[in-house]
C-alpha cells in the first residue's frame, strides 16, 4: 500500500494534539466575558472581593474537582439498612470524592450559606443572589449533582425564615448556614408521590396532630433527592382535608430535638441515568414527627417559594453546564486538526460552535438578570415581584431544554472520545437531562409562565422591564414590536394552553435579546449585540430558511481559544 507523506495540505501543525485534553484549564480564566459580567451586576467592592475566589474555584473545577467529579459519577452512594451487629441504623455511604466536593461546596465556599449570614468567604454581609450563583456556575461545570443537595439546603432555609416559626428558626438556621460540616444540617424537599407528581392536589400522604403540637406523618414519597438530608420540606395532607387547601408543609428532621431517629426510613436508592453521584431514593414516612411551616391552607403556595429558588437554580446549573460543554468544545476546535486544518477553521464547525455558544450567552444573561429580580423583590421594590416570577420559570423552560442540545452538540465536536465515560462530555449529556424534569416539567413550568402573567400580573411588569433595557431601541430596532408580538401569543396562551410552550420561547428570546444588547452597551462588547441580532434572526423573527446570513461575520470574536491561558503559563 502507498502511503502518500504529508504534503503542504496534511502537515502537523504547531501545538496541535491528536487527542486534545483540556484537564487542569481554569475555567474561570477561559471564559473572560464572566468576569466582565461579574463586574456589571455585582456591586463594584464586592465582584473586586470575589475575584480570587472565583480564580481558585475555576482552578479546581477545570482540575482537581473535575476529577473529584468523575471518581463520584462513577461509585454512587450505597444505602446501609443496618451496622454490622444488625442494629437498625441506616445510613447511606458516600465516597470520599462526594465527601471533599461537599467540602468545597458547603465549607470552602459556603454556597449554601453566604445569602443567609456574614462571614462566607471574608465577606461582611450576606451576599446577592448573583454572587451565589456566580459562584454556583463555576462550581457546577465540574460537578451537577452535589449542586441539588446545595441548592435545596439554601431554598429549604429561605423558606423557614419566611414562613418558619420563629422557635424553628432558632434551633435549625445556625445549623443550615453552618460551613463545619461536622455541625451542618443539609436540606432537602420530599414532594414526589407516584400518582402526584406535578399534580399537588392528588398528595395522598398525610399527617395527623399529635399532642404535643406536632404531626405524625405517614405513607410514601416516591423521589426524594438528597434522602438522608438532615432537614426536609414535606407536603402532606392533613387529615380529612380535601383538595389543594388540605395540603401543609412540614419541617421534617432527621434527628429529633431529644436526639433519637426519627421514624421515617429510605426504602432505596433510585439508578438513575445522572446525578449519580447524589442519593436519590423512595421514603416511607412510618408516623414520622414533623412541625408545621406557616399557614396550614397555603402549603403548596409556601412550598412553591423553595420550588421557584430550586427552578431558578436549575436555571443556573443548566446554563453552567452549557459553558463547560462550549469551553470543551471551543478547546478541541482550536486543537486538533483534520485534513491540514484546525477544526475551528472548518466553516461547518464554525457555525456548529456558535449555534452552541448562542443558547449558552443567552442563559447566562437570564441567570443575571433573574438574580438581580430576586435580589430586588427581595428587598421589596415595586414591580420586582412579578418581574421575578415570570422570569424564573422562562429560565427553567428554555436553558433546561437547550442544555440537552448543547451537551449533545459538544459531544460531537470531541468525536468518538465524547462518547466515552473518561472524559466529561457523556456525564453533562446524562446530567442536562434531569433539569428540565426536576421541580417541573417543561410543560408544567411553561404553564406557569402564563400563571406569572394571569396571577401576579407580570406580562406588563416584563414588558417594562424589557423596554427599559432597549432605551430607544436604536441598537436593536425590531425588538420592541416582537416583544409586543411575544406579549400577545402569551395573552392568547392564556386561552389556549397549547400556545404555552411557544408563548415561553418567545418571550425568553426576546427577552434575552434586549439584556444583551444592554449588556454590549454598558461593556463596550460589540459581539454580544451580534448575539442579540442572532438571537431575533433565528429565534423570533420570520426568515428565509434558504436564505444566507452573515453569522460567521458576526462570530468571529466569540469563537476565541479558552485554553490559551493555560499554554501561556504552561
Amino acid at each position: 500500500m502507498h502511503i502518500r507523506p504529508p504534503g503542504p495540505d496534511h502537515a502537523p501543525l504547531a501545538g496541535a494534539a491528536a487527542i486534545p485534553d483540556s484537564h487542569g484549564l481554569n475555567l474561570f480564566r477561559a471564559d473572560p466575558v464572566l468576569a466582565r459580567m461579574a463586574a456589571l451586576y455585582l456591586p463594584e467592592e464586592l465582584a473586586a472581593h470575589l475575584s480570587p475566589h472565583l480564580d481558585r474555584l475555576g482552578a479546581l473545577a477545570g482540575g482537581t474537582l473535575d476529577a473529584l467529579a468523575a471518581a463520584a459519577d462513577r461509585n454512587p452512594p450505597v444505602l446501609h439498612q443496618r451496622n454490622r451487629r444488625g442494629e437498625d441504623a441506616q445510613s447511606v455511604e458516600y465516597h470520599p470524592a462526594y465527601r471533599e466536593m461537599e467540602r468545597l461546596a458547603f465549607g470552602e465556599f459556603g454556597l449554601a450559606a453566604l445569602s443567609h449570614r456574614a462571614g462566607v468567604l471574608g465577606w461582611d454581609a450576606p451576599m446577592p443572589p448573583a454572587a451565589k450563583y456566580l459562584l454556583t456556575y463555576l462550581f457546577v461545570q465540574a460537578e451537577f449533582g452535589l449542586c441539588c443537595p446545595v441548592s435545596m439546603t439554601d431554598s429549604l432555609t429561605r423558606t423557614l425564615r419566611k414562613f418558619g416559626s420563629p422557635e424553628l428558626v432558632a434551633r435549625y438556621l445556625p445549623a443550615l448556614t453552618s460551613q463545619d460540616l461536622d455541625a451542618l444540617n443539609q436540606g432537602a424537599m420530599f414532594m414526589t408521590e407516584q400518582g402526584a407528581g406535578s399534580d399537588i392536589a392528588a398528595t395522598v400522604v398525610r399527617a395527623s396532630p399529635r399532642d404535643d403540637g406536632t404531626w405524625a406523618l405517614t405513607g410514601d414519597k416516591w423521589f426524594c433527592s438528597n434522602p438522608d438530608a438532615e432537614l426536609a420540606m414535606v407536603l402532606a395532607r392533613r387529615e380529612d382535608a380535601p383538595g389543594l387547601r388540605g395540603v401543609s408543609l412540614f419541617l421534617l428532621p432527621r434527628t429529633l430535638p431529644d436526639g433519637t431517629p426519627n421514624h421515617h426510613r429510605i426504602v432505596r436508592l433510585k439508578p438513575k441515568l445522572g446525578t449519580r453521584s447524589m442519593a436519590s431514593g423512595e421514603v416511607t414516612m412510618n408516623g414520622a414527627v414533623a412541625w408545621m411551616v406557616g399557614e396550614p391552607e397555603a402549603g403548596f403556595r409556601q412550598m412553591a417559594d423553595m420550588v421557584n429558588n430550586s427552578r431558578l437554580s436549575n436555571g443556573v446549573r443548566a446554563a453552567g453546564m452549557m459553558r463547560r460543554a462550549v469551553t470543551e468544545a471551543l478547546f478541541i476546535a482550536h486543537r486538533r486538526v483534520a485534513f491540514g486544518r484546525r477544526l475551528v477553521e472548518m466553516p461547518l464547525m464554525r457555525r456548529q460552535l456558535l449555534k452552541m455558544t448562542l443558547p449558552m450567552e443567552q442563559a447566562r444573561t437570564i441567570v443575571f438578570q433573574t438574580a438581580e429580580a430576586l435580589r430586588r423583590a427581595d428587598a421589596g421594590e415595586e414591580g420586582a415581584y412579578p418581574l421575578l416570577r415570570i422570569l424564573t420559570p422562562l429560565l427553567k423552560f428554555r436553558a433546561c431544554r437547550d442544555a440537552r442540545k448543547v451537551t449533545g452538540d459538544a459531544m460531537e465536536v470531541r468525536g468518538g472520545c465524547g462518547y466515552i465515560e473518561e472524559w466529561s462530555d457523556a456525564r453533562l449529556l446524562r446530567d442536562s437531562h434531569l433539569g428540565s424534569i426536576w421541580e417541573g416539567t417543561s410543560n408544567i413550568v411553561a404553564l406557569d409562565v402564563l400563571r406569572a402573567a394571569t396571577r401576579e400580573g407580570s406580562l406588563p411588569v416584563l414588558r417594562g422591564h424589557v423596554l427599559g433595557l432597549l432605551g430607544n431601541a436604536g441598537a436593536l430596532p425590531e425588538a420592541a414590536p416582537a416583544l409586543d408580538r411575544a406579549i400577545a401569543l402569551a395573552e392568547a396562551a392564556q386561552a389556549d394552553p397549547a400556545l404555552a410552550r411557544q408563548a415561553a420561547s418567545a418571550l425568553y428570546h426576546v427577552t434575552s435579546a434586549a439584556a444583551m444588547a444592554w449588556e454590549a452597551g454598558r461593556l463596550g462588547m460589540p459581539e454580544r449585540l451580534s448575539l442579540a441580532r442572532m438571537v431575533l434572526r433565528h429565534r423570533v423573527l420570520p426568515r428565509d430558511p434558504l436564505a444566507t446570513d452573515g453569522d460567521e461575520d458576526d462570530a468571529r470574536d466569540l469563537l476565541n481559544d479558552p485554553g490559551a491561558q493555560k499554554e501561556e503559563n504552561a
